[in-house]
């Protein structure tokens, strides 16, 4: 059984929170050093590497014991104050951080979808940190500590929202990584960027207060309970008849809207916008941190706020299935005209964030499987597809797809993890992607909708329309003929490792899914 006597006053939810910001606070005193230049980045850096290190151990240490079986064959949830730190029911008393109103407590509590989210963030920060300093070096940015003082931030953030134990503890978290990345958006500090900021933030924080907000008034209104729980809470104010289907429905939209992380068209400007960032942001915005919490935050409204018999029931979340059809048809066919690199990928996360999205409006347990797969797929796939970007801008300060011919030849590592992380979107073996899209078809085949297995293999067509030319450019194209003029190998050692180590993962996910497929079988085990 997980054991450790410093978690009987630390409980490990709270630590996986608490290290990220003790550890902003030691890479801005690193910065901080009177020492020279070179060696204060050193110790920032190793600082930030070992900070990340600690986190994934936490987080590492939590999963061990969430993927434990009771003698009752349940499944074991974090448990404040007992005698044993797990326990197999989710009646289990949260981690109270703070009483902020009266009947809502600032609460951890830790469940299998939340694993799932704390095991990628935590564990890319690592591979992305040793990115980021391949790329702030090679790049020579500004403003490096600030960066790695606000990344860190946004990671603890991403730990609170994934073991919110109620909808408003989540909302805080959520909007606490809003407010981390803006400087991150708006890092560069021209005019563009910060323009891209302000819509960065102007459409996150407005769609969260005007639309996130009143649906949790709303829910503590007609229910008076914000937490999450198997089944959801609004089953016996309907059956009570104090919460009408319309009124549900109504609820409903606000959340989905709302949660505008989740880049639902026409909620998606704000992701193109925040492309003026640098690539490891843009990494933590579309793999690691940012759209994972909206759409997590959405998979975690439709199985635990909601459940999926009250919207069955009342036949309120129908519509959710054509608006995430839509904005992965309209996305993927607005990526093929896309000539800058970044923006294609961009589009593309919006395309496939709505996976995720139509994965849980299927209200099924194969669906919210599938949901809770590709979260961590598309966060190996599109990781390396980043990375091997911003690889090309650092050694070759090319950003244009048009720009890329022939570029494989002088870059076979970066290329290379980008054709794997190109199948990984596409969805071919052996890579991640593969296995998340044969989860959402057997989905939408049990919840018999064949307009959802239409729109994943007509998404699946476009995928490759827009990636692949990407990878026959690069390889089977000549060198441009001014390249000697302008000569360039491989990115920073630190970069080539990073990628590599994501294109791996990539591979592994499909070769070893169980990591996250047992905790996938926790969610279906769940529900009631």
């Amino acid at each position: 059984m997980f054991q450790i006597d410093l978690l009987d006053r630390f409980p490990a939810p709270a630590l996986a929170i608490f290290i990220p910001v003790f550890g902003a606070l030691g890479i801005w005193a690193a910065g901080s050093l009177p020492l020279p230049r070179r060696l204060r980045q050193n110790i920032r850096e190793g600082v930030t590497l070992v900070t990340a290190l600690i986190l994934f151990g936490v987080v590492l240490g939590i999963y061990l014991g969430v993927t434990q079986h009771g003698e009752d064959g349940g499944f074991l949830y974090w448990s404040a104050g007992a005698s044993e730190h797990w326990t197999p029911t989710w009646s289990a008393e949260p981690i109270v951080l703070v009483e902020m109103l009266p009947g809502m407590p600032l609460s951890l509590k830790v469940e299998p979808l939340g694993m799932v989210y704390a095991m990628i963030a935590s564990g890319l920060w690592i591979l992305n940190s040793l990115y980021s300093i391949g790329y702030m070096r090679g790049n020579n940015e500004q403003h490096q500590t600030r960066f790695y003082v606000c990344f860190a931030l946004a990671i603890g953030s991403v730990m609170g929202v994934a073991f919110s134990e109620n909808v408003f503890s989540l909302f805080v978290f959520y909007e606490a990584l809003s407010l981390t990345t803006y400087p991150l958006v708006a890092h560069k500090g021209t005019p563009h960027a910060v323009r891209s900021a302000r819509v960065y933030l102007g459409l996150l924080v407005g769609t969260s207060i005007a639309l996130f907000l009143l649906g949790i008034i709303g829910t503590w209104v007609y229910t008076g309970d914000l937490s999450f729980q198997p089944g959801g809470v609004f089953t016996k104010a309907l059956a009570a008849g104090t919460l009408s289907a319309p009124v549900l429905g109504a609820l409903f939209f606000l959340y989905m809207y709302g949660i505008g992380k989740a880049a639902l068209m026409p909620m998606h400007r704000w992701l193109p916008a925040a492309m003026v960032a640098p690539t490891p942001v843009s990494a933590l915005l579309h793999a690691v941190a940012v759209v994972k919490a909206g759409v997590f935050s959405v998979v975690k409204v439709v199985v635990y706020l909601f459940g999926a018999s009250s919207l069955l029931g009342t036949a309120q979340g129908g519509w959710l299935v054509f608006v995430a059809g839509g904005t992965i048809l309209i996305a993927s066919c607005i990526a093929l005209f896309q000539d800058n690199l970044k923006r294609r990928l961009a589009y593309s996360t919006v395309s496939q964030l709505s996976y995720i999205t139509i994965a849980a409006s299927l209200l099924n347990p194969l669906g919210f499987m599938a949901a809770a797969m590709h979260i961590a797929a598309h966060a190996f796939g599109k990781i390396t597809l980043f990375f091997a970007a911003g690889s090309i801008y650092t050694a070759a300060h090319k950003t244009e797809i048009s720009q890329l011919d022939g570029i494989g030849r002088v870059m076979p590592w970066t290329m290379g993890a980008f054709a794997i992380g190109t199948l990984s979107m596409i969805g071919v073996p052996p890579t991640a992607g593969f296995i998340s899209k044969w989860f959402l078809l057997q989905g939408a085949w049990d919840a018999q909708n064949t307009g959802v297995i239409v729109v994943i293999i007509l998404s699946t067509l476009l995928n490759a329309a827009y990636f692949l030319p990407i990878v026959y450019r690069a390889f089977f194209r000549p060198l441009p003929k001014d390249f000697h003029h302008h000569p360039h190998g491989e990115a920073p050692l630190a970069i080539v490792i990073a990628l590599s180590g994501t294109a791996l993962c990539t591979v592994l996910f499909f070769l070893y899914p169980n990591l996250f497929l047992n905790l996938a079988l926790l969610i279906k085990e769940g529900l009631p």
